[in-house]
């Protein structure tokens, strides 16, 4: 197993990496204080691990929601069905809930916990490569509105994240691409040598070999940890894990929940971002180039949705976290390895960009 940690001062908390660790009760009971615990899951997950964890919680009151599997089912309305077990079964403040699956059910869960009774603990449990590798790191959580992905949410730390590694073997393949999406941009934006390791071993991950595949998940969650822990509130370096995710999400938005994986809709936004960066001066052919041949070797699609157009992007895209006083502020590439704080582009070059993926 390995360790690592998120240095947060009163908020730190650890990340466990390895195998087998869904069956280490002391692992996560050393992280309840209180004898309420609600495991929250999805209709996926339930039938592989969920009594795995209930066996580990043996002697608690452990209450179950079991969500529908997706994207689309990120919404208040289905966080509302957590905060009826949570009422239901009278958990108090000091309850903890355990969010077992993967960066819906992560998200979800983690804000649920965030504004029931005004915060209880929570776990992460990811069981997506996504998800342990991204989104269970660094306390974001929220839901989607029908307007923009993730704009309904609060920053809130778990009390430790648990990467079972050995879940990855119930993986499917399009989210296991998915998920490398996210380990390919940590190498992008602050990692070179990770990126041209990421480059010889890409076949090695959709391989599933263990050794790559922790290798893989260490170094990514080393990545964040670090950002995050210089900026929990996203106030300036952390901007730079969301490279590719603003046109992402608008592709999510714009073509519905779920249509894409997450991880799908940022490799096309990170080829969008690669794209404006060369226009930019800032990459040349050859680097693009290799952007685009690693995210094909992962599996992962390179070209957008045919039927958007580029006034539904800029629509689209107006919505997001990173932009002030209406501009549009992107994370690009300064140079492979190397990515810029949140920068105000020209509506005009950016439209080449839209328009050379999007048409008019």
């Amino acid at each position: 197993m390995k360790l690592l940690q998120v240095d947060l001062k009163d908020r730190s908390y650890p990340i466990y990496i390895g195998p087998d660790l869904l069956q280490n009760a002391d692992l996560l009971t050393g992280h309840i204080r209180a004898s309420q615990v609600l495991v929250v899951t999805n209709e996926t997950i339930a039938p592989l691990y969920l009594e795995t964890i209930k066996n580990s919680l043996h002697g608690f009151q452990v209450e179950t929601v079991i969500l529908p599997d997706g994207e689309q089912y990120k919404t208040l309305a289905y966080v509302e069905k957590i905060f009826d077990q949570l009422l239901r079964a009278k958990f108090s403040r000091n309850a903890t809930l355990v969010a077992l699956g993967g960066g819906v059910i992560g998200d979800m869960g983690g804000f649920a916990a965030a504004c029931y009774q005004r915060g209880i603990d929570f776990i992460q449990i990811p069981t997506t490569l996504l998800a342990q590798v991204d989104s269970s790191v660094g306390g974001k959580t929220g839901v989607n509105h029908p307007l923009g992905k993730n704009m309904i949410g609060a920053f809130y730390q778990p009390k430790c994240v648990i990467a079972a590694t050995d879940v990855l073997k119930t993986l499917d393949d399009r989210q296991l691409s998915a998920g490398l999406a996210e380990v390919i941009k940590y190498g992008l934006i602050r990692d070179l040598p990770f990126f041209e390791w990421l480059e010889q071993n890409i076949s090695a991950l959709i391989s599933r070999d263990d050794e790559a595949m922790a290798y893989a998940i260490e170094r990514s969650c080393q990545n964040k940890a670090e950002v995050v822990a210089e900026d929990e509130f996203e106030a300036g370096v952390r901007a730079t894990l969301n490279l590719g995710h603003t046109f992402g999400h608008a592709i999510e938005t714009g073509m519905g929940y779920g249509h894409y994986l997450h991880g799908e809709a940022v490799a096309i936004g990170t080829c969008f971002a690669a794209d404006l960066s060369r226009r930019l001066g800032w990459l040349n052919d050859a680097d693009v180039d290799r952007i685009l041949n690693l995210f094909r070797a992962a599996k992962l699609p390179v070209d957008p949705p045919e039927m958007m157009t580029t006034e539904q992007y800029l629509d689209l895209m107006a919505v997001d976290k990173k932009n002030v006083d209406g501009k549009i502020r992107l994370i690009l590439l300064e140079a492979l390895g190397k990515a810029t704080l949140p920068i105000n582009i020209e509506t005009s070059i950016l439209k080449e960009t839209l328009d050379s993926y999007a048409g008019k």
